[in-house]
């Protein structure tokens, strides 16, 4: 390959690594042409985009956008790369495709590094809090509702004593006639 098409691949994954905020690299090593087909509808069902890259060529695009240098060590072998805007949907792809294949220890994808909420997971062994982490939109409408609620808890509060308070006063009011 030229110099200049590994240079245009390298951009073309710098852009692609700059829509998303969050990418997986997996190992779809042995996937036969079916299940590759399965898996590439269910990413695009989850609004996953899933490319594959040369290690190399993404080692480089990884290191021009500053990413911590501890997810080159799963760059080895076959490496396929999941973009995302949500920190876990590509976990709960993966966990749900290994829970179909459960008698298979060899199943696919396996999940090599994440890149999640600017936090770098190396290793399978993250796949299950991964598919648990909630985004920052999430935790902020987490925090929203919790606000809200003592809030609701003493305007209805208000509202029912005004209302219980005017029962009263009308009920005097009409017993002192």
């Amino acid at each position: 390959m030229k110099k200049e098409d590994k240079t245009a691949l390298i951009s073309e994954l710098q852009n692609k690594l700059g829509e998303y905020s969050h990418f997986y690299l997996t190992n779809i090593e042995g996937l036969d042409a079916e299940k590759t087909s399965e898996l590439r509808r269910a990413c695009f069902k989850a609004d996953i985009k899933l490319i594959m890259a040369k290690n190399t060529l993404l080692k480089k695009a990884l290191e021009a956008k500053g990413i911590d240098a501890a997810i080159f060590d799963a760059l080895k072998g076959n490496t396929a790369l999941m973009l995302c805007n949500t920190g876990n949907a590509p976990a709960k792809l993966i966990k749900e495709i290994l829970k179909k294949e459960k008698n298979n220890p060899d199943a696919r994808p396996q999940l090599k590094a994440a890149f999640v909420e600017e936090t770098v997971y190396v290793g399978a062994q993250n796949l299950e809090f991964l598919s648990t982490i909630k985004s920052k939109n999430e935790l902020i409408a987490e925090i929203v509702a919790l606000l809200q609620s003592p809030a609701k808890n003493v305007v209805s509060a208000l509202q029912s004593g005004g209302n219980t308070i005017h029962g009263v006063l009308k009920t005097l009011g009409e017993r002192a006639e």
